[in-house]
């Protein structure tokens, strides 16, 4: 029988960092499948140069489990990596290292390895395994998987989503926006200040009304306790602008974020940037009417998991866990599950590893988080098969 270790150790051996292609991975997966009498189907980007993959094991019934995980990784490069970040390492210490151990191809692994055993069963009710590309960039892939499966296999009824969770079973999430604003300015010599405008002191301005914006969340008392940060957040990653330092800048860029609560909502949240944002604008075009504020959305919004609607597969998820009273929380970093809540679909996230060491260099997963996800997907096999 493959085992678990073994079957992490081919995943880890396929480079999936999300600049690449995933199909090796892909093929790989579909010929295990196949060699168990399990049926696979892609479902690939505009390009086809990546690809989702969706099986069902079991019977074409109502009230299946899906299994989602992401075959995509995040970049090593510049990392201090003390061994081959693509080759899995076992140490003395009981961990297991190589990019996505935990993150989360350890989960990938754990349900593959049961393939054999769920097939032996005879399920009654189906489990689908549900592997996704682009997930690290923007959960990117899983909406076309998710629409696939609503309209060709009978509604499933619970959603287990396999991040890092140290097996705890979470209910929320926040959600995400990656934004992109560009300030267009005028340039002038930086010693006749009073004829330019620059578009780095204008964001600047707003970089500022970004942080503004994430306090006056804080004393509203917009908080939802669940969350180790407990308000949404806002965060600007990346900015640049400039020519010369004596040079008034013509322009100026920079991308940021919004992880909102699911109480809150990226739109309420993004009004009261933009509400600020013209404002400004029409002030600053007085003096330079050619002065622009412009923000797009990088990718499309991640919704949040909100703690709702998720009875059925928080209960199976516990029958499953070696901790059937382990508590629920919340975690900050987005994942799969508000797209899958968003489908009508009961949805947690629970799998093994922490993701204190997703993306990590030297990311590991603990064999013994390991071994848990194994007898996690033993005892889902015995519950869908009564």
């Amino acid at each position: 029988m493959t085992t678990s270790r073994d079957l992490l150790a081919s995943l880890i051996g396929f480079d999936t960092v999300s600049r690449h292609s995933n199909l090796e991975l892909i093929d790989f997966v579909e010929r295990y499948l196949a060699a168990h009498r399990v049926p696979a189907q892609r479902i690939t980007n505009v390009d086809g140069s990546k690809s989702n993959l969706l099986a069902r094991i079991g019977p074409a019934v109502e009230g299946g489990v899906v299994l989602s995980g992401h075959t995509d990784v995040v970049p090593v490069d510049g990392q201090p990596w003390t061994s081959d970040p693509f080759t899995l390492t076992e140490r003395q210490d009981g961990r297991l290292y190589g990019r996505g151990s935990c993150d989360m191809k350890g989960f990938l692994a754990c349900a593959l390895a049961q393939v054999p055993a769920w097939q032996a069963l005879d399920l009654a009710r189906p489990i689908y395994l549900a592997f996704s590309y682009d997930e690290e960039i923007g959960c990117l892939g899983a909406p076309a998987m998710i629409e696939r499966l609503m309209a060709d296999e009978p509604l499933p009824g619970a959603v287990i989503i396999g991040e890092p969770t140290s097996m705890q079973p979470i209910v929320a999430q926040k959600g995400i926006t990656t934004l992109r604003t560009t300030v267009t300015g005028r340039e002038s010599h930086s010693s006749q200040i009073n004829q330019g405008m620059s578009a780095i002191h204008v964001a600047a301005r707003l970089v500022t009304k970004i942080e503004a914006i994430m306090q006056e969340l804080v004393d509203e008392g917009a908080l939802e306790h669940v969350f180790n940060v407990q308000h949404s957040s806002l965060h600007v990653g990346l900015i640049e602008g400039g020519t010369a330092i004596n040079i008034m800048a013509r322009h100026c860029q920079f991308d940021w974020e919004i992880r909102h609560l699911p109480s809150d909502g990226f739109e309420a949240l993004f009004a009261r940037f933009e509400r600020y944002a013209k404002a400004l604008e029409a002030e600053l075009r007085e003096r330079a009417p050619e002065l622009s504020i412009v923000t797009e959305q990088l990718v499309d919004t991640v919704p949040a998991l909100a703690d709702r609607d998720n009875a059925p597969a928080l209960a199976l998820c516990r029958e499953c866990l070696d901790d059937p009273s382990a508590d629920t929380g919340g975690v900050a970093y987005a994942t799969e599950g508000g797209q899958f809540q968003r489908a009508g679909l009961p949805t947690v996230v629970c799998g093994p590893g922490s993701i204190e060491q997703a993306h990590q260099p030297d990311e590991y997963i603990e064999i013994d988080q390991l071994e848990a996800g194994d007898r996690f997907m033993q005892r889902l096999g015995e519950r869908m098969a009564r």
